[in-house]
């Protein structure tokens, strides 16, 4: 299965984790690099175009503001980052040019591609690089970001790429063989899992956190990443990145990592830019009527079926929609801002004229722009 999924693959992400990346005096490994570089090329060369999510900056920063272990601060994670950027691009430049690559730097943050202008903008310039045989090394812009603007982690971010760019397939390059039944540091009897059709809660929970003192994702956010992706009918496989070669044995179809299967009913990338790229800015309770048309026989949500608003938002925003539980199981594009919902609320849509003035239609949030988790 894994080599007739791998046929159809022309364009790749490749996200390169901080452990990986680094060595034991948590600089950048030279001879990794120049691994990464011989592979890429091999790729290149068979016609597969090659996106790559680099952690690392903070990394071969820390060192020089003579911190012993990972920055515990926002300002001392910016400053380290600011360091250590340009000693990773220049890492990579070195590495690449010896196999006649071209790289090319591309911060973000998550602000970034929550605009729709600017998420077009990012996917035009990354789509220009690929077609002059230019490697795009992108990594989340640590110098400026704040809290709300944060990825999290470079592994959402390479979740969010890959979509970005419409890659068919995301790697993720960790200091784990993948996902195991348990965590094999503590449990002799973990196995590793070779395919997964479908991430479930059980997993989710058994995921841990950093195994390392330079990487802030776990398996859990690998697993988080892998689950943006399948939603979007693309593959991801989580693998040991410091194996001999072991990108090129991936991509050749050995049975390395674990291989995460697309769903079977896929995400346009609008919808999953509204589920996964955007940070909701507030929440909507829905009663279980309106929790079983929008579930089960894809409806629109009407101010009727909306029992509590939470937040405060405008017209436009993403939210949450919770059902009676607390639980949430969509998001979607609000058409009224959250002090008119609370007015309409729990009233029929050809009441809401009479009620705020003016209606900018029937809806609170389109069926269009409403996504189901």
């Amino acid at each position: 299965m894994r080599k007739e999924l791998l046929k159809k693959v022309k364009r790749i992400v490749v996200k390169i984790g901080s452990g990986v990346l680094t060595c034991e005096d948590n600089g950048i490994d030279p001879a990794f690099l120049d691994g990464l570089a011989s592979q890429i090329a091999g790729l290149r060369a068979q016609g597969i175009e090659v996106v790559v999510v680099s952690s690392g900056a903070v990394a071969a920063g820390r060192p020089v503001l003579g911190l012993p272990d990972r920055p515990r601060t926002l300002p001392q994670k910016q400053a380290a980052a600011a360091i250590g950027q340009s000693r990773l691009m220049r890492a990579y430049e070195e590495a690449f040019s010896a196999y006649d690559l071209k790289v090319a730097q591309i911060l973000l943050t998550r602000d970034d591609l929550a605009n729709r202008r600017r998420f077009q903008n990012a996917r035009g310039t990354l789509d220009t690089l690929l077609s002059c045989d230019i490697v795009p090394v992108i990594n989340e812009n640590d110098t400026v970001v704040v809290d709300e603007l944060k990825f999290g982690d470079n592994d959402n971010l390479s979740a969010l790429v890959t979509n970005l760019v419409e890659a068919q397939l995301l790697l993720i390059m960790t200091d784990i063989d993948g996902l195991y039944t348990a965590d094999p540091r503590t449990d002799p009897n973990a196995t590793l899992i070779h395919q997964v059709g479908a991430v479930t809660r059980e997993m989710e929970r058994g995921a841990g956190g950093s195994g390392t003192n330079v990487g802030t994702g776990g398996m859990a956010t690998k697993l988080a990443a892998a689950k943006k992706v399948v939603k979007s009918g693309v593959a991801a496989i989580i693998f040991a990145g410091k194996g001999d070669g072991n990108l090129a044995r991936v991509m050749n179809g050995e049975l390395l990592g674990t291989l995460f299967l697309p769903a079977g009913e896929s995400l346009n990338r609008r919808k999953h830019w509204i589920a996964f790229t955007i940070k909701p800015a507030g929440s909507i309770v829905v009663d279980a009527g309106a929790r079983g048309a929008l579930a089960t026989h894809g409806k629109s949500l009407l101010p009727s079926g909306i029992a509590k608003v939470e937040g405060r938002f405008d017209r436009g925003a993403c939210v949450r929609i919770v059902d009676p539980d607390g639980v949430e199981f969509a998001r979607g594009i609000v058409d009224y801002s959250s002090q008119e919902i609370e007015k309409i609320s729990r009233h029929k849509s050809n009441e809401i004229e009479q009620i705020l003035g003016f209606r900018y239609g029937d809806d609170v949030i389109h069926r269009d722009n409403l996504v189901l988790l």
